[in-house]
């Protein structure tokens, strides 16, 4: 009979053990996740990336985009700029800034980038990223 309760403590130790373990590590996941959702953009490594492989084909001189609207997106600097019609980014209101207006359809139903795929729109991860480059004061780091 005590052989049976000490097992039986031991088996009830290793599965509060294990539940534990499980309860810590998934914490962690979470928290390098929330870290990640809520840390700073950067311009440089997170930003520049996505327009550089979505839209200087059409925003860099010469390209269609930039003949039309005049927005060089192949620098901070001209994308801060903005278009001949005015700027596009307005720090730290990604709400109301065209730049993101455009990634989501809600500019005059126009949607850059334009023809991009079937649904013609980014990866949400990336307007995600955009957005909160934009609301994070769209900085230059």
């Amino acid at each position: 009979m005590k052989i049976r309760m000490l097992l039986g403590g031991a088996m009830l130790s290793m599965l509060t053990l294990n539940a534990w373990a499980a309860n810590e590590s998934t914490a962690a996941g979470q928290a390098a996740a929330s870290a990640l959702g809520s840390g700073e953009v950067s311009f440089k490594n997170d930003v520049q990336p996505i327009l550089h492989d979505y839209c200087l084909s059409c925003h860099s001189p010469g390209g269609k985009g930039f003949l039309k609207s005049g927005l060089d997106m192949t620098s901070y600097e001209g994308l801060m700029k903005g278009t001949q019609f005015g700027p596009v980014v307005l720090p730290g209101n990604s709400e109301e800034s065209t730049f993101t207006k455009l990634l989501t359809g809600t500019n005059k139903g126009l949607k850059m980038p334009f023809g991009l795929n079937a649904a013609g729109t980014l990866d949400r991860q990336y307007i995600l990223t955009l957005r909160r480059w934009v609301k994070q004061g769209a900085k230059n780091n």
